[in-house]
């Protein structure tokens, strides 16, 4: 039997929640200030997936804007009952330093949870309905009497508690979208710490209750414990960790925890789970946490276990006996002649695209009009789209007429609002220039002049990517030779692990196009074209 490569989702695909619908699955994962939220994979065979859906598309159903930096949508949870597809996520408005000179403070967090359902992947998918802040990672559990449950973590905000209070059910109403009853602690961890991302499942009589454990850096793990009774009380997994990477800072799955589980016809058991692929020696993750997969198997005694019984994530799993199923290889080159802008690409926090771009305005581009500064929270045109791989080439072709230094447009290679490089297009006086602007967590942000004089007409940019080093270059449309411009640049700290002291980083980079007006007049640029090619 062959084997397939992990991770099935490359790029910032975290927080899997995985279900098999007939013979087909998806996975949906967290896109946290990125609109619009939730992404949702689907796949025929476990190996080859598409994006099929972003679900939460409307200002009815997700606003963003003035969210922090590592808000927005968390953790997902997707399940299917009474043929509809049932939809939770918490929107967090605000997550705040937790530490003030080593000491653990009262932490005040908003967690927004909220559910959406539709007949189908492709939607229409419903206005959000409110169902609770008490805490994140909610999940539904559809129990075979037909009620269905709500599970979240429990955020405990006092002072001199790690914030993690346990796991906690609520009965959810599936006609109205509410919860009813009141709701219980089910469950406080097996003290391994950070006890968060319950799935609930039931099998031979047990509820099996799987959660994230470790924290969501080296450490990270998938954890579990079961009950005869839906409410507890609930035995700790014998052998304490399911899956865990266990601290390692290399390879291709490290960071492994956060899992969820799915059924295939034959009745084997899957994991979908995070991981991270680190730049080698760097123990920085770049491409920020990813999903995998693998087969797991119960033993005798009734416990979940690896394959190999050695709890490791496995970076090269044998493939699942289906059929294989792949789907058309999309172009490495984006034209922008379509009204609608190509699935790879995302937004910041806004629900109302119109106001940042079009695709319309000037048939054949992509326009994006001025907004706020690349380090607004709340309206800013930068569309963008995953970095994949640890070594790349991004291109574009811009058409930009900035009339004065406040007005800036152009290729950014950006992880959030504290960790960027951007090239960008501007003008100084009378002529055009190029300016590169850095910034880098504890350390000033940088805006200096990189190329002076540079005419006017189309430009073309690119960003090529090796590992951690980032080199820019330009050249006027048409012409064949790059110009490099700026020095090398260190792309690995647009990573998870280069952060302000306090601040969530659980995003990973992405790399796309930007303008800014800071004068408040809306400026646009155009960009013709945009390429993605793994080195």
């Amino acid at each position: 039997m062959g084997t397939f490569t992990n991770p099935v989702l490359r790029g910032f695909n975290p927080d899997p929640s995985i279900v098999r619908v007939g013979e087909d699955f998806y996975i949906a994962t967290s896109t946290f200030e990125w609109f619009p939220g939730v992404q949702i994979h689907h796949s025929r065979d476990l190996v080859n997936w598409r994006l099929a859906a972003r679900p939460l598309a409307s200002a009815a159903q997700l606003d963003m804007r003035g969210n922090p930096d590592g808000c927005g949508v968390w953790a997902p949870d997707l399940s299917y009952a009474d043929g509809r597809f049932w939809l939770v996520f918490t929107d967090v408005k605000r997550y705040g330093q937790t530490t003030v000179a080593g000491a653990r403070g009262a932490s005040m967090r908003d967690f927004h949870n909220y559910v959406v359902s539709a007949p189908s992947i492709e939607g229409p998918w419903s206005p959000a309905s409110f169902l609770n802040a008490s805490g994140f990672d909610p999940a539904l559990f559809h129990d075979d009497d037909g009620r269905s449950y709500m599970l979240n973590m429990l955020w405990d905000h006092r002072p001199g508690t790690d914030h993690f209070g346990g796991i906690v059910l609520q009965e959810f109403d599936r006609d109205s979208m509410r919860l009813i009853g009141k709701r219980q602690l089910v469950y406080s961890g097996s003290g391994l710490g950070f006890t968060e991302g319950p799935h609930l499942y039931k099998r031979d009589g047990w509820y099996h209750l799987l959660v994230a454990e470790g924290g969501t850096g080296w450490d990270h793990a998938v954890s579990m414990a079961r009950s005869r009774e839906l409410t507890g009380p609930y035995e700790p997994y014998p052998d304490r960790v399911v899956l865990s990477a266990r601290g390692a800072r290399e390879g291709t799955v490290t960071r492994a925890g956060h899992g969820d589980l799915v059924e295939l016809p034959d009745g084997s058991t899957w994991m979908a789970y995070l991981c991270g692929r680190p730049l080698p020696g760097l123990a920085r993750c770049v491409l920020g946490r990813e999903s995998a997969l693998q087969p797991m198997v119960w033993g005798e005694d009734g416990w979940l276990r690896t394959v190999a019984g050695d709890a490791m994530p496995d970076p090269a799993p044998p493939l699942p006996d289906l059929t294989p199923a792949p789907w058309p290889v999309a172009s490495e080159e984006v034209i922008f002649d379509s009204p609608q802008l190509p699935g790879e690409f995302q937004w910041l926090r806004s629900p109302e695209p119109e106001k940042l771009f079009s695709l319309t305005a000037r048939p054949g581009y992509l326009r994006l009009f001025g907004r706020g500064t690349i380090m607004s929270h709340f309206e800013q045109a930068l569309v963008a789209r995953r970095q994949e791989h640890h070594a790349y080439e991004a291109e574009t072709e811009i058409v930009f007429d900035p009339q004065n230094f406040q007005q800036t447009a152009g290729l950014v290679c950006y992880y959030n609002t504290s960790k960027f490089h951007y090239l960008q297009l501007t003008r100084d006086g009378g002529q055009r220039e190029l300016r590169l602007m850095s910034a880098i967590p504890n350390a000033a942000c940088t805006d200096v002049q990189v190329a002076a004089g540079v005419p006017e007409g189309p430009l073309e940019l690119r960003a090529k990517v090796d590992g951690a080093r980032l080199q820019f270059s330009w050249r006027p449309a048409g012409e064949e030779e790059w110009r490099e411009v700026g020095p090398v640049l260190d792309a690995s700290i647009l990573s998870d692990e280069v952060s302000l002291p306090g601040w969530p980083n659980f995003t990973g980079t992405f790399v796309g196009m930007a303008c800014q007006d800071m004068a408040g007049t809306a400026i646009p640029a155009d960009f013709r074209r945009f390429l993605y090619r793994p080195a």
